[in-house]
């Protein structure tokens, strides 16, 4: 048995030996970098020896650099990360990425206690700033650092590789914070002084664009930057500075404004060329006729590019004969070839006032020559007003009728009511307005005047019989002939006061009474039963004598009134 014991024991320490040379060499080469050989290229696939009891296997395409697709041959030389010596295959796990943010983090940590500056590139936003690839390690950068002034748009400037200043960095953490700002201020400092002495309104200068916004560039001058803004680009309209500029892009311009105190610089670059608007009354003179290019809609017209820097606007008013209360991106588009009027030239103000409509026909003119009023024409109901009827008509054009034209017999209010949009009415010319645009019609002069026919042979002071058709407290209506009203005012009824009652009479009733008004223009007919009885007394004075005769004037009365009333027996 001791034999045994004793034999045993050097296998159980070699075992011992082995498992803790196992773990140490485990723990020796977890979470590190090595070098390793590739032994193995697969199409997508590397086996690397890194010296330990098995190979580790990596996918291939973590070798690539960028773009770039890896190029790796059998015996070349690489640095990966050891995750783990041996996995449930009994391969080792490797990884070339963490080896690549290993190397990196190394390096910032050496740029970072140096105070040296970093490349990276802006590749995310997230809140509060922007993440920045540093080499394989991801960098936050406030939106504070971005620039020494607020950058409203970022998006020229990812994906560009730029130096950036370590402001804060914890490994442990994995935090890394950046700076461009810091970087920027560092390398203008020097240059902003010598510049900014020798700085003088007028002088022309060489840049390069170094931002785009949406109301300019900034240029760098060299150790400070000035804002060409975008109107002083070019002449000609441009509506983002990104149709003229791009990021890099070398220019020269000229100091239009410098303020020493606030070191603010606004550059141009149109100053620097010929002025487009010199002479350019001459060139354009008013009436004349121009075929332009449409640069820019607006809510209020439309502006036309006559030549590169010359532009006009063209008003709504002027853009069409017929279509008044539509949008100009309606009628034109941007882009289009257009031929246009000269209407007006100001070269102090630099504007040019053009019409797209007078280089059409006139609608208005071309149917006040082919429809002269009194025309018969047909059209449809296209709106209803409060005040009329509009009527479309040939031309695309519309013509009114005006509520006190639609009936002879009925009120303006009721007459409407018996009309609705689509309907198809035949109307009459009465009058073209061709200034104005304005073209009046009429339904009810297409039938005779009721009135006009119902006076027929009625004159003033004529006698009429008529009948009652109502009863008022002012006075009764009566009817006089078909179609023909007329009426009698209270203080008109009667001779005698006590007898100026409407109530004495009751509709259907039949009265004589004297025509004493006939008003063609408010169409009413006024009479009288007073105006009447006066006249028969007066009459009856005449024939039957007077009571200077020896008849009583009750006598010569009666007389009167049986002959009146005999005439209307008659008449019945």
């Amino acid at each position: 048995m001791a034999s045994a014991t004793e034999a045993a024991s050097p296998r159980s320490e070699s075992f011992a030996d082995l498992l803790e040379e196992s773990l140490g060499e485990t723990s020796t080469f977890e979470g590190t970098v090595v070098k390793g050989r590739v032994i193995a290229v697969d199409s997508d696939m590397v086996t690397v020896d890194v010296g330990l009891k098995a190979e580790g296997r990596v996918a291939l395409r973590e070798f690539a650099n960028g773009a770039t697709p890896a190029n790796l041959v059998v015996g070349d030389t690489v640095e990966v990360y050891v995750e783990r010596v041996e996995d449930k295959n009994g391969e080792a796990v490797l990884s070339r990425e963490k080896a690549k943010r290993e190397e990196a983090w190394t390096m910032l940590e050496n740029a970072f206690n140096g105070q040296e500056r970093v490349t990276g590139t802006i590749f995310g936003k997230v809140k509060g700033g922007f993440t920045v690839d540093l080499s394989g390690a991801v960098a936050f950068l406030p939106g504070s650092q971005v620039d020494i002034r607020p950058v409203r748009d970022i998006s020229p400037l990812m994906g560009t590789p730029q130096p950036f200043q370590i402001l804060k960095m914890d490994r442990s953490r994995g935090n890394i914070v950046v700076s461009r700002r810091a970087v920027l201020e560092e390398s203008r400092a020097e240059a902003r002084s010598e510049l900014v002495a020798n700085l003088k309104e007028g002088q022309v200068l060489d840049g390069v664009v170094k931002n785009i916004t949406d109301y300019g560039a900034f240029v760098d001058l060299g150790g400070v930057d000035g804002l060409l803004h975008v109107t002083d680009i070019a002449w000609r309209r441009i509506n983002h500075p990104s149709e003229a500029l791009q990021i890099g892009q070398s220019v020269r311009v000229q100091v239009i404004r410098f303020n020493a105190e606030t070191q603010r610089i606004s550059l141009g670059m149109k100053q620097l060329e010929a002025d487009p608007w010199e002479g350019v009354a001459a060139k354009y003179p008013v009436g004349a006729k121009f075929t332009g290019r449409v640069t820019n809609i607006t809510d209020y017209g439309a502006f036309v590019e006559l030549e590169p820097g010359i532009e006009g606007l063209v008003h709504v008013s002027e853009m069409s004969w017929t279509k008044k209360n539509v949008h100009p991106g309606k009628i034109v588009s941007t882009s289009q070839e257009v031929e246009v009027m000269v209407l007006d030239v100001d070269s102090n103000k630099r504007r040019i006032s053009l019409g797209l409509k007078q280089c059409l026909e006139n609608p208005w003119g071309g149917f006040a020559e082919k429809h002269p009023p009194g025309t018969r024409l047909e059209g449809e109901v296209k709106n209803i007003t409060e005040f009329g009827l509009f009527v479309g008509l040939p031309g695309d054009i519309d013509g009114m009728v005006h509520m006190s034209d639609i009936s002879w017999d009925k009120s303006g209010e009721q007459a409407i009511a018996d009309f609705k949009k689509g309907d198809h009415v035949a109307v009459k010319v009465l009058d073209v307005d061709v200034d104005k645009e304005r073209i009046s019609l009429g339904i009810k002069q297409l039938a005779e005047d009721p009135f006009e026919k119902g006076l027929g042979e009625l004159r003033r002071n004529q006698v009429v019989t008529c009948t009652v058709t109502q009863v008022t407290d002012g006075g009764i209506e009566v009817e006089i002939s078909d179609g023909l009203t007329g009426f009698i005012r209270r203080a008109e009824l009667a001779r005698d006061r006590q007898d100026q009652r409407p109530d004495r009479f009751a509709v259907g009733e039949k009265v004589d009474a004297k025509v004493t008004q006939i008003d063609r223009q408010t169409r009413r007919v006024t009479l009288s039963i007073k105006a009447r009885e006066m006249e028969e007394e007066k009459q009856a004075m005449a024939e039957y004598g007077s009571s200077d005769s020896g008849a009583s004037l009750g006598d010569i009365l009666g007389a009167a009134l049986k002959k009146a009333r005999d005439e209307a027996s008659n008449r019945k």
